[in-house]
C-alpha cells in the first residue's frame, strides 16, 4: 500500500493511499490453470506449475527454462518464489501473489531480454542497423555546436553506425568535422576518434560502422588513414582489394570498426574515362567506378520523375580534374562498405551488380517517390546491397521522419538524428531494444527472400492475415 502526501495552501497536507496493483483476471486464470490443484492433482502442481508456464505459455527453450528456474532457486522465501521452483515431493503450491509477483518482476521475468537471440552470421545487409545521422550536432542543423559528445551518447545508447563529416580546417593543414554550408562550430577529428575508440563497444559488442562524408584533398585523405590506423590500431577492419560480392556478417567482425565512405579515383583511370567521352568534356557523365555516391538533401523538393540529382549531401569538388591528380591510396584500402553517387535513371541507381555490393543513400523524400514508382526494386536491391535513408534537409531542427516506410522496404541505415525527444525517435529507440540492444535486428525472412519467378515482397499487396497478436497491458493499479 503506497502512500502521497500533498500540501496545500502553504501549511495543510493532505495525505492519498494508492491500492497495491492486485492480480488481473487473466493472471489468475493463468494460475489457477498450471498452479491450482485439479483433480489428479488436489495439492496444486507439484512444483512444476511454473516450469510447464514457462515452457507451453512464454515458449521458453528447455535450457533457458533451467536456467531461470535456478536463479528462481537460491531466492529468499520470504516472497514466497522459492516454493514454485521446489521439486520435493509434495510441496506447497505456489500462491497467487507469488505467481503473480514473479510475472511483473522486472529483473526475474523482463519484458525484453538483454541477451542476443537472433542468428548474427547472415550478411551485413540481412540486419537493420543503428544508425546516427550528422552524430556531431549537439543540437539544430544550422547553428549548433560539433562535438564528441553526442557520439558518446549515441555510443552509450546502442547506435551502430556514427557519420563523420569532414572538412579541411581554416590553416588546410588538418581535419575539422562539421556541417558543411552552415555556422556550426567545428570539433577536431582526431577527438572525435579517440572518443569512439574509447565508448565504440561499452554498449555492444557488433560491429561499429564509421560513415565518412568526405571533402577532402588527397593529401588530408592520406592524414585521415593515418589518423584512422593509429587511433583504431587492431580494431579498425581491413578489407581484401578483391571486389567484395557480399558483405561480411556482424559475427564474423565483432568488436571491429568499418569505415564507409565513397572511394577516390584514380587521376589515370578519370582521364581514361574522360577520353572515352570523345571529347563532350562533360564531367558529370563519367561513369563512377562501379560505386554509387549519396543523393543530396537538396533534391527532397524536386519534381517527382524518375531522375536523380546529380548533387549529394557527401559531394565535394572531386569530380576536378585538380582534385583527382593524387590519390591517398591507404585511405581506399580502409574502405569496406564502398558509397557512392547514382547519376541517371532510379532504376538504373537500383540494379543489382552479381560481383559487387555496395551502398545507396536517399532521402527520406526520395525514397518516399522511390518506394511509389519502385518498391519492388528498392527490396529486391536491400536484400544484397545496404541502402541508407537521411533525414531531409528542411529539418533543420533536427527531427526526424517515420522510419516505417523504409524498414518495410528493407532498409538497413535509417539514419536519425539522436539529440532530440521526439516520437519518431522514440520509436526507433525501442525497436533497438530488440534482439538484446546490440543494435542489430534481423529482418524478417519475407525481405529476404524471392519467389519462383524472382518476385519480392510487396507492402501494398493485399494479404490474408496469419497472425493476430492481442496484447493486454498491465500497470500499477489497474490494467487494460
Amino acid at each position: 500500500m503506497g502512500s502521497y502526501a500533498y500540501k496545500y495552501c502553504m501549511c495543510f497536507t493532505r495525505k492519498f493511499r494508492s491500492p497495491d496493483a492486485q492480480p488481473p483476471p487473466d493472471v489468475r486464470a493463468a494460475h489457477l490453470s498450471y498452479c491450482g490443484p485439479s483433480s489428479s492433482d488436489p495439492q496444486g502442481a507439484h512444483g512444476h506449475g511454473l516450469r510447464c508456464f514457462l515452457s507451453q505459455v512464454q515458449a521458453e527453450s528447455p535450457a533457458d527454462v533451467d536456467r531461470i528456474l535456478a536463479i528462481l532457486a537460491p531466492i529468499s522465501a520470504s516472497h514466497g518464489i522459492a516454493r514454485l521452483v521446489n521439486r520435493s515431493p509434495a510441496p506447497a503450491p505456489p500462491t497467487l501473489d507469488d505467481f503473480f509477483g514473479f510475472l511483473f518482476s522486472p529483473d526475474l521475468n523482463p519484458p525484453i531480454t538483454n541477451q542476443v537471440h537472433q542468428d548474427m552470421s547472415a550478411p551485413f545487409s540481412h540486419y537493420f542497423i543503428f544508425t546516427g545521422h550528422n552524430s556531431y550536432l549537439t543540437g539544430n542543423q544550422l547553428n549548433s555546436d560539433s562535438s564528441d559528445i553526442p557520439i558518446i551518447k549515441s555510443l552509450e545508447r546502442g547506435v551502430r553506425v556514427i557519420e563523420l563529416d569532414m572538412w579541411p580546417n581554416s590553416s588546410k593543414n588538418n581535419v575539422d568535422i562539421l556541417h558543411g554550408g552552415t555556422l556550426t562550430a567545428p570539433v577536431e577529428m582526431i577527438r572525435c576518434l579517440k572518443s569512439i575508440k574509447e565508448y565504440a563497444f561499452c554498449a555492444s559488442n557488433y560491429p561499429l560502422v564509421i560513415t565518412l562524408e568526405d571533402h577532402l584533398t588527397a593529401d588530408l585523405q592520406a592524414k585521415v588513414a593515418e589518423m584512422l590506423t593509429e587511433t583504431f590500431g587492431d580494431l579498425l577492419f581491413i578489407p581484401s582489394s578483391d571486389p567484395m560480392k557480399e558483405f561480411p556478417s556482424p559475427e564474423a567482425l565483432m568488436k571491429r570498426i568499418i569505415i564507409s565512405t565513397k572511394p577516390p579515383q584514380e587521376y589515370k583511370e578519370f582521364l581514361k574515362a574522360k577520353d572515352n567521352q570523345n571529347g563532350s568534356g562533360n564531367i558529370a557523365d563519367l561513369p563512377d567506378q562501379g560505386s554509387l555516391r549519396r543523393i543530396d538533401s537538396n533534391a527532397d523538393e524536386s519534381d517527382g520523375k524518375d531522375e536523380l540529382d546529380e548533387q549529394d549531401e557527401e559531394d565535394s569538388d572531386e569530380d576536378d580534374p585538380k582534385f583527382q591528380q593524387d590519390t591517398a591510396c591507404e585511405y581506399r584500402k580502409l574502405i569496406t562498405i564502398q558509397a557512392g553517387k547514382p547519376k541517371g535513371h532510379l532504376r538504373d541507381a537500383l540494379k543489382v551488380d552479381p560481383d559487387k555490393v555496395r551502398r545507396l543513400s536517399l532521402s527520406e523524400t526520395q525514397l518516399a517517390k522511390a518506394t511509389v514508382s519502385h518498391g519492388a526494386e528498392v527490396i529486391r536491391f536491400t536484400q544484397k546491397n545496404i541502402l541508407r535513408v537521411y533525414p531531409k534537409g528542411t529539418r533543420v531542427n533536427s527531427s526526424n521522419y517515420d522510419p516505417v516506410n523504409a524498414w518495410i522496404h528493407g532498409a538497413q541505415m535509417v539514419a536519425f538524428n539522436m539529440q532530440g525527444h521526439d516520437k519518431a525517435l522514440r520509436l526507433m529507440q525501442g525497436f533497438f531494444r530488440a534482439n538484446g540492444g546490440c543494435g542489430y535486428v534481423k529482418k524478417p525472412d519475407f525481405l529476404l527472400t524471392t519467389g519462383p519467378n524472382g518476385e519480392v515482397f510487396d507492402p501494398k499487396a493485399s494479404l490474408p492475415v496469419k497472425t493476430t497478436l492481442k496484447v493486454r497491458i498491465c500497470f500499477q493499479g489497474s490494467h487494460s
